[in-house]
């Protein structure tokens, strides 16, 4: 293992796992967190000094959904790119991602996660990629939002086996209603995969059947999924109302309106919310006009959608401006909502063993922010992976 320069970081406010100090230190020690203490930091010569000014430091984010941003897109099929997204979401605060795929002919997909698996252990000067997050191609037409209606099929175990042993798939989003998806519910859970409903018109029973198969996790909800009726609960009242299911949510404040997140938080509260940002490869780029998989988009202000009919087509978000957001709306404090942006994705995953949360002997994956939760420094495995002194 290569060694890495110790970092300590004083004159911070601390958001651990357990307590949150308004003035303490944090000592990174081979890539992991070695020392958590208020007041003054003690001397270590060989240590690079971080002075946080009594910036707060935060976990590193965790997205779990993320296409792409900066001109790269998963479905590029390229280590490449993948490391160009990895830079690109460091400066927003993320330190861990799924790669998250569209639903696309088999070939393009085995392409992307061949790239994911080959992506593993680089060292991109940015955020650590986890894996793979399968989005479709087993969804229901009938929802498919941005996504390529003309791929959407069923799972057949000569596709999707193969990418499965490829041991990089994470998270698998498909509709659940579908009996020929079934044993793909069960086969993913059985490796450890976590599943989620997605681009779904399923009943509420549908959904309470999929969850006894394993399904314990929702994509982006309330959007491409069968609303709430009083009569029929559908996706949105299944998934609101099941306690162990997780929700990820677009905190965007455009794919969810406010009044919304609070009922969303109202039915999962602190510890069943993840926050993503479903960043499609024009994040960070200038307003235009772009090709964008099968289709025309246009970004304007921030959003971006089809240019054929205004559909929604993924975010140019940030995880820090998602959980910003979602402070606004809760009127939270950060120390009450962070795991939000963090650990809720790690335990969603099973990665909270090393990482999602600031505590003795995790990974080093940390991001330093002032009051309005712009990213100052990144922290991946005790590298600093950005630093916006350096990069103005």
């Amino acid at each position: 293992m290569t060694t890495v320069t110790p970092i300590i970081i004083k004159n911070a406010r601390i958001v651990a796992e357990t307590d949150c100090y308004d003035r303490a230190w944090l000592r990174v020690e081979n890539g992991k967190i070695s020392a958590i203490a208020p007041g003054d930091s003690p001397q270590l010569p060989e240590a690079n000094i971080v002075e946080a000014n009594g910036a707060t430091l935060l976990p590193g984010f965790i997205d779990i959904h993320a296409h792409g941003g900066d001109g790269f897109d998963v479905m590029d099929g390229d280590v490449d790119s993948l490391a160009g997204m990895a830079r690109f979401f460091a400066r927003g605060g993320v330190t861990s991602f799924l790669a998250t795929t569209w639903t696309d002919s088999g070939e393009r997909i085995q392409q992307a996660l061949q790239a994911v698996a080959s992506a593993q252990d680089m060292r991109a000067g940015g955020a650590k990629l986890l894996g793979a997050h399968l989005e479709g191609p087993y969804l229901n037409a009938e929802k498919c939002g941005a996504q390529h209606s003309a791929y959407i099929r069923r799972a057949d175990p000569r596709e999707v086996l193969p990418w499965l042993d490829l041991n990089v798939i994470r998270l698998l989003s498909l509709a659940p209603e579908f009996p020929q998806n079934h044993w793909l519910i069960k086969e993913a859970v059985r490796r450890g995969v976590t599943v989620s409903v997605a681009h779904s018109n399923a009943s509420f029973e549908q959904i309470r059947s999929a969850r006894d198969l394993g399904i314990s996790h929702a994509t982006h909800a309330f959007n491409a999924m069968s609303p709430l009726h009083h009569r029929e609960p559908g996706v949105v009242g299944a998934v609101l109302s099941l306690d162990d299911i997780n929700c990820e949510l677009i905190c965007d404040l455009e794919h969810v309106h406010p009044a919304a997140i609070e009922i969303l938080w109202c039915c999962k509260g602190v510890e069943r919310l993840i926050l993503i940002t479903d960043s499609v490869k024009i994040a960070g780029m200038p307003d235009g006009r772009y090709q964008f998989s099968h289709q025309e988009v246009e970004k304007k202000d921030g959003s971006v959608r089809i240019c054929a009919d205004g559909t929604l087509a993924g975010t140019t978000l940030t995880m820090n401006a998602a959980l910003r957001n979602l402070m606004s709306v809760k009127k939270l404090p950060v120390e009450t909502v962070w795991r939000t942006a963090s650990l809720n994705a790690a335990r969603a995953i099973g990665v909270d063993d090393h990482k999602g949360s600031i505590a003795l002997g995790k990974d080093a994956d940390l991001v330093l922010v002032d009051d309005k939760l712009n990213v100052h420094m990144t922290i991946v495995e005790g590298r600093i992976v950005y630093s916006r002194d350096e990069a103005e």
